[in-house]
C-alpha cells in the first residue's frame, strides 16, 4: 500500500486541511479505493465583552426590529441583555411595493450603522396560500439580509416555530405568551404598542439563545407539549 500525503491552506478562513490517501496501485485509482482523514485547525473566535444582535420580524407593511446588547460575561438572559432598539417601521403611506423596499433599506440601514450589531436574526417567511403576498414578504426579506450582509453581520434565519420554541418551550406558544415571557424574563415596563416588534425581540432572544451554550443548554433540555407544562416546569420566569 503506497501512502500519497497533501495539504490545503484556506488563509480566508484560517482552515488548515490534511488529507491522507491510501489506494492500492497508483496508476488505478477509484472512489472505493480512497480513504480520506481530515485534520481541520482552526483560530479560537475572540470573545468580546459585549456582543450586539439585530433581530427582524419582516414585512411589507409593518415590520418589526429589535437590536440587543450582550454581555458575554453573563449566562442569565434577564442579566445579560440589555434592549438598545425596539420599535417597527411604518410603510401604510408607501402605496408602492418598491417604495416600501427603499424604505426598509433605508431604516435598516441606519440602524446598522448606527449600532453596528454584529450578528443579525431574522424569521423565515412560513409559507402561505396568496403567492403576491409571499413573493412580496421574500423581497422584503432579501432586501433585509442583504443590508446586513453589507455591513459584515452574521445573518441566521429561524423558522416561527424555532424561534416560539426557544422562548417559551412551545412551538405552538401565541404571540401574547411570547411577549408575557419577554416582558418578564427582560425586566421590561412597558411592552411595544405592536407584536411585530415583541417578535423581533423574540428573535433576536432566540439567536442569543441558540448561540450561547450554557443557557442553550438550560432552556433546550426539554420540551413541553403545552404551555401549562411549560409554566410548571419554570415557575421562576413566570412573575406577576
Amino acid at each position: 500500500m503506497c501512502p500519497f500525503v497533501f495539504s490545503v491552506l484556506c488563509g480566508q478562513q484560517n482552515l488548515s486541511l490534511l488529507i491522507l490517501v491510501h489506494h492500492k496501485e497508483m496508476h488505478e485509482v477509484t472512489r472505493r479505493k480512497i480513504t480520506f482523514f481530515f485534520i481541520v485547525k482552526r483560530k479560537p473566535k475572540l470573545l468580546k465583552d459585549h456582543t450586539y444582535i439585530i433581530g427582524i420580524d419582516p414585512g411589507t407593511v409593518v415590520l418589526g426590529y429589535a437590536v440587543i446588547r450582550v454581555d458575554n460575561k453573563k449566562n442569565n438572559a434577564g442579566e445579560a441583555i440589555k434592549i438598545e432598539s425596539l420599535g417597527v417601521i411604518q410603510m401604510k403611506k408607501e402605496q408602492d411595493h418598491y417604495q416600501r423596499l427603499k424604505r426598509i433599506s433605508e431604516k435598516i440601514s441606519f440602524l446598522m450603522e448606527t449600532y453596528k450589531p454584529d450578528e443579525m436574526a431574522i424569521e423565515a417567511p412560513f409559507l402561505g396560500k396568496n403567492v403576491q403576498s409571499m413573493l412580496k414578504l421574500g423581497r422584503a426579506q432579501g432586501v433585509v439580509i442583504s443590508v446586513g450582509m453589507v455591513y459584515g453581520a452574521e445573518v441566521t434565519e429561524y423558522s416561527p416555530r424555532k424561534i416560539k420554541q426557544s422562548i417559551t418551550g412551545n412551538g405552538n406558544a401565541s404571540k401574547e405568551q411570547i411577549s408575557y415571557l419577554l416582558k418578564n424574563m427582560l425586566k421590561i415596563d412597558t411592552m411595544p404598542k405592536y407584536f411585530d416588534a415583541t417578535d423581533a425581540l423574540g428573535v433576536a432572544v432566540c439567536h442569543y439563545i441558540q448561540t450561547s451554550s450554557p443557557f442553550a443548554k438550560m432552556m433546550g433540555g426539554k420540551k413541553h407539549k403545552d404551555w401549562g407544562s411549560f409554566i410548571k416546569d419554570n415557575p421562576d420566569r413566570i412573575k406577576g
